[in-house]
């Protein structure tokens, strides 16, 4: 492809300048990669409620000794 090759020709129909701006406009927005949003990380305060990696433990003073910290 040269330089005076255009990418794209109006084949049929006169289209304005709007149009043709809206055209190009749309064609450099879907040949952009779509932007990753990044993965919302929990708050202080929801992750301190969930401790992680201790399961509850069974016996006597169990569910007293699965809040306390070790």
């Amino acid at each position: 492809m040269s330089a005076e090759e255009p990418l794209f020709q109006v084949v049929r129909g006169v289209p304005t300048a709007e149009e043709l701006a809206a055209l190009v406009g749309a064609v450099v927005a879907r040949s952009r990669p779509a932007a990753v949003a990044a993965p919302i990380a929990a708050s202080a305060w929801a992750r301190s409620g969930r401790p992680v990696g201790r399961g509850a433990t069974a016996g006597p003073g169990a569910w007293r000794a699965y809040s306390l910290p070790r």
